[in-house]
C-alpha cells in the first residue's frame, strides 16, 4: 500500500526558505499552502497581492480577483497559520524589497455582508448596486500622490453602466476589521514596505446565498485587474528601482498548465472541421451550367461535402474545456469568445440548407448596417458598370498563377524555414481560398494579369502570413483565428491590395455589390432575386452575378461577404486613429482584440511574429500607408484616384 502524502497544517520554515531561495534566483514560485491556500509569484516583482480567508469561508469571487495578478497569496486567517503566514510574508518582502529598494503589500478584503430584507419580485442587489471601493492607506504625507492614483484608477471602473463609488481612509491600521495587521507600521518601515488595503463591495454575490453572479464578477474582475496593475506600476516607478515600460508589463509572463490545456482543447475542436469548405458547394461549375439551362429562371441545386464530424459530440468536447480554471482574465475572455463562436458554427453546420442557417450567419457576422449599405450604394453609383480590369497584360493561366504563388511562398519560406504552406488546384472550390495555411485555387479561374500581385498579397501576404505567424505563437488560437476575426482580416487583406496598387474599380464594385446582396438576402431575396438585382440594377455580367449570388446563398444564406467592405472601413478608421499594424500581424484577430494582444505583448506572453508581409515593403507602399493614415476614404483607394 502506498502511503498518501499528508497535507501540511502549518506554513513551515522549510517552505519559507524554499520560496525565498527561488525568489532570490528570480525563479517562479507556485506553492500550495495549508487549508487550500496558495502563493504564486511569477518572477521578481516589487509587490504582492494578499487575501486572507475568514473563518466563515472563502469569498471565491474575492479570491479570483487576487489570483488574476502576477504576484498573489491567499490563505485562511486562522490562528494556527498566522505565525507561518507572517514569516512567509516577511521573507518575501525582505527578499524582493532588497532587490528593488521598496515593496508594496496590497491586501484586499470584501465589505462585510449585511442581511437585506427584500419583498417578493424585487431586483437583486447586483442589479442596482454600484461598484464600491474603500482605499485604506497610511497617514504618511509622502503617499498622497500615490493614494490619488489609487483613487483615480478605481474611479474609472463601471459595472452595469454604474460608476464606481470611492472612499479613502488614512490610518495606521491596514487590515480587515476582523484580523490583526500582518505588519505594524514600524515593521513595515523597517522592511521598506508600504502596506495598502482595498475593501471591495461584493456586488457579484447573492446576499442571501453567497452564490456568485458570474457575468457581473467577470466584468468586475477584468477591470479590477487592470486597476491593480496600474497601481503596482505607479508604485514601482515612484518608490522602487524598477522602471517597467508599461503597466501591462507587470502582468504574468508564465502560464499555468490549465491555460495550455484549454488552448489545446479549443484548437482541437476548431481544427476538427473547416467551416468555409463545409458551407461552400462543391458543384459550383455544374450549378452554373444548370442555371444557364434554366435560362436563369430557376435556382440551381447546390451540393455540400458530408460532415466529417458529429457537431453534437464536438460540442460536448467543446464545453468540457474548464475555462473557469484559468486565472488570467485576459486569456479566459479570449477563450470564452472562441468557445461561443465554435458553438455557433457547429450549430450552423447542423442547419445547412434550412432557414435557421441564415439566423446563425447573422449571429456570427452581424447585421448589414444602414451606413454600410449607403456606402456600397455610393460606390456602385460612382464606379461605372463598364469599368474593366486593365486588359493590357491579358489573363494568366491557372498554372502560371500557381507558379507565382509558389514563388511567393518560397520568399517567405526563405525567411522562416518552418513554414509549410503550399498551393492546391481544386475542382470543388470557388475562386481562391486559404484553408489552414494552404492556398486553394479553382481550376477554372480566369485571372487578369493586372490582379495577380493584389491577389497574392491578399491571400498569401495576409491570410497565410497571419496563419503562419499565429502558429509561431504559444497559443494555437491565433492560427485558427480568435472569435470574429474575419472583418479585420479581410479589411487588412483588401488594404494590402491597395498598397500594391491593385485595388481596381471592378474589385471595389464587387465588394460593394456583396454588401447589397447580403442586405437583400436578409430582406428575403431568393437566389434568382439576387441574380436579377445584380444583373439588371447594377450591370454585372451573368457569371459574376451568379458567383456573388452563390457565395451569398450558400448553406442557406451566408452574410460573410459583407465583411470585406465593412472590414476595410473599420481598418481605415483604425489606421486614422493611430492604430499600429504590429498587433495585427501576430495572428488572426478581431479589432476588439488589439488591446488584449498589446497587453500580452507587453507581458512577453506572445513572441515577435516571424514574418513581415511583403506588401509593406514594396516601392510606394509606405507612402500609400501614410496617405491612408491621413484620412483617405474608401473610394479614394481605387487605383488611379491617387498615386504614390
Amino acid at each position: 500500500m502506498i502511503a498518501q502524502a499528508v497535507p501540511p497544517t502549518v506554513i513551515t520554515d522549510r517552505l519559507v526558505a524554499t520560496v525565498c531561495t527561488r525568489l532570490a534566483a528570480n525563479k517562479r514560485v507556485r506553492r500550495v499552502l495549508p487549508d487550500g491556500g496558495r502563493v504564486h509569484i511569477d518572477r521578481q516583482l516589487p509587490f504582492l497581492c494578499l487575501y486572507r480567508i475568514p473563518d466563515t469561508g472563502a469569498d471565491l469571487g474575492m479570491q479570483r480577483l487576487v489570483t488574476s495578478e502576477a504576484s498573489y497569496l491567499f490563505c485562511p486567517a486562522t490562528k494556527a497559520l498566522r505565525p507561518g503566514l507572517n514569516a512567509l510574508l516577511r521573507g518575501v518582502i525582505e527578499t524582493l524589497g532588497s532587490q528593488f529598494g521598496g515593496f508594496l503589500l496590497l491586501e484586499v478584503w470584501p465589505t462585510p455582508r449585511k442581511p437585506v430584507k427584500r419583498s417578493a419580485g424585487s431586483p437583486p442587489r447586483a442589479a442596482e448596486a454600484s461598484p464600491r471601493f474603500t482605499i485604506v492607506a497610511p497617514r504618511a504625507a509622502g503617499l498622497d500622490p500615490f493614494v490619488d492614483v489609487c483613487e483615480d484608477v478605481f474611479q474609472r471602473i463601471t459595472v452595469n453602466r454604474r460608476s464606481a463609488v470611492i472612499d479613502v481612509l488614512r490610518r495606521d491600521r491596514i487590515s480587515p476589521a476582523a484580523f490583526p495587521p500582518v505588519l505594524t507600521r514600524s515593521d513595515a518601515e523597517a522592511l521598506q514596505c508600504t502596506v495598502v488595503g482595498v475593501e471591495i463591495e461584493p456586488i457579484y454575490l447573492n446576499p442571501a446565498t453567497g452564490v456568485i453572479y458570474p457575468l457581473i464578477h467577470r466584468e468586475l474582475e477584468r477591470q479590477v485587474t487592470q486597476a491593480l496593475r496600474q497601481i503596482f506600476y505607479t508604485f514601482a516607478q515612484t518608490w522602487t528601482t524598477q522602471r517597467p515600460p508599461h503597466f501591462h508589463g507587470l502582468g504574468r509572463h508564465a502560464m499555468v498548465k490549465a491555460v495550455w490545456k484549454a488552448d489545446a482543447q479549443l484548437a482541437e475542436v476548431a481544427n476538427a472541421f473547416d467551416f468555409l469548405l463545409q458551407v461552400t458547394p462543391y458543384n459550383a461549375k455544374g450549378a452554373w451550367a444548370q442555371f444557364q439551362r434554366s435560362r436563369y429562371e430557376t435556382a440551381p441545386v447546390f451540393r455540400y461535402r458530408p460532415l466529417p464530424i458529429d457537431p453534437v459530440l464536438l460540442k460536448r468536447r467543446l464545453y468540457a474545456t474548464p475555462l473557469e480554471r484559468l486565472e488570467d482574465p485576459a486569456l479566459r475572455g479570449l477563450f470564452r469568445e472562441k468557445q461561443d463562436e465554435l458553438d455557433r458554427k457547429l450549430t450552423m453546420l447542423l442547419d445547412i440548407n434550412t432557414p435557421r442557417f441564415m439566423h446563425g450567419s447573422m449571429q456570427l457576422y452581424g447585421d448589414v448596417e444602414p451606413d454600410l449599405v449607403k456606402l456600397a450604394e455610393e460606390v456602385l453609383g460612382a464606379v461605372s458598370p463598364r469599368s474593366r480590369e486593365d486588359s493590357a497584360g491579358g489573363t494568366v493561366t491557372v498554372a502560371d498563377f500557381v507558379a507565382r504563388a509558389k514563388a511567393e511562398l518560397e520568399y517567405y519560406r526563405g525567411r522562416y524555414p518552418q513554414m509549410n504552406s503550399g498551393v492546391e488546384i481544386r475542382e470543388d472550390t470557388t475562386g481562391l481560398m486559404v484553408s489552414r495555411g494552404r492556398l486553394l485555387v479553382n481550376r477554372s479561374m480566369h485571372i487578369p494579369a493586372s490582379r495577380v500581385d493584389a491577389l497574392l498579397q491578399h491571400e498569401i501576404g495576409t491570410h497565410i502570413v497571419t496563419y503562419v505567424n499565429g502558429r509561431a505563437q504559444p497559443f494555437r488560437q491565433l492560427a485558427s483565428g480568435l472569435a470574429g476575426y474575419d472583418a479585420l482580416q479581410e479589411g487588412l487583406a483588401v488594404f494590402a491590395e491597395f498598397l500594391v496598387g491593385g485595388l481596381s474599380r471592378p474589385r471595389l464594385r464587387l465588394l460593394a455589390a456583396r454588401v447589397l446582396a447580403a442586405r437583400n438576402l436578409l430582406d428575403g431575396a431568393t437566389f434568382v432575386d439576387t441574380f436579377r438585382f445584380l444583373r439588371q440594377d447594377h450591370g454585372f455580367d451573368r457569371h459574376t452575378a451568379f458567383t456573388i449570388a452563390l457565395r451569398m446563398h450558400r448553406g442557406g444564406g451566408l452574410t460573410k461577404d459583407a465583411v470585406y467592405l465593412s472590414g476595410l472601413v473599420g481598418f481605415l478608421d483604425y489606421l486614422q486613429k493611430g492604430g499600429s499594424l504590429e498587433p495585427l500581424l501576430v495572428g488572426k484577430i478581431a479589432a476588439t482584440h488589439v488591446p488584449v494582444i498589446e497587453e500580452l505583448q507587453w507581458r512577453r506572453v506572445l513572441v515577435p511574429p516571424p514574418l513581415r508581409p511583403r506588401f509593406l515593403d514594396i516601392p510606394g507602399a509606405a507612402e500609400r500607408l501614410e496617405r491612408a493614415r491621413g484620412g483617405l476614404q474608401v473610394h479614394e483607394l481605387i487605383e488611379g484616384s491617387i498615386r504614390p
